[in-house]
């Protein structure tokens, strides 16, 4: 026996997806087209709620749009080999170890121009000139 459909509030908070992520991820085709009420009100179930819980643990790990859709079919297809939903999570982790990487690699470099900056009363520091870049040379008309 299923439980009976309830409105988008209180799918939203079953899921603890805001009621405007619900519809955005309708619009986005990650759940199916679901029920109306006689007065046009959306009327979701179970397996909607599962559907949103699913959506929202993926945004945690940081999926995007595109993989949770892919995601989202392979749940649903049963047929499906592991292997597809494993190579979409290797790519997710190879994609968060190059940001990983990327924003070390900014930490590393404002820490070094913290260090350098002597943060006193003069004018002059050196993480405005790093942001600044080196000055283009002009060539000098020597006529």
């Amino acid at each position: 026996m299923s439980a009976l459909p309830v409105n988008m509030g209180e799918a939203a908070r079953r899921s603890g997806v805001s009621a405007r992520m619900v519809r955005h991820y309708e619009g986005l085709g990650l759940l199916p087209p679901v029920s109306r009420t006689e007065s046009g009100y959306r009327q979701y179930g179970e397996a909607d709620i599962h559907t949103l819980r699913f959506i929202k643990r993926s945004r945690e790990l940081g999926f995007s749009m595109e993989e949770i859709a892919e995601l989202v079919g392979l749940w649903h297809d049963r047929q499906r080999a592991s292997a597809s939903v494993k190579r979409v999570a290797q790519r997710h982790l190879a994609d968060l170890d190059a940001r990983i990487a990327a924003m070390q690699a900014m930490r590393s470099t404002l820490a070094h121009l913290a260090h350098c900056c002597k943060g006193d009363a003069r004018p002059d520091c050196p993480i405005l000139e790093d942001l600044a870049g080196p000055l283009a040379v002009l060539p000098t008309n020597t006529g």
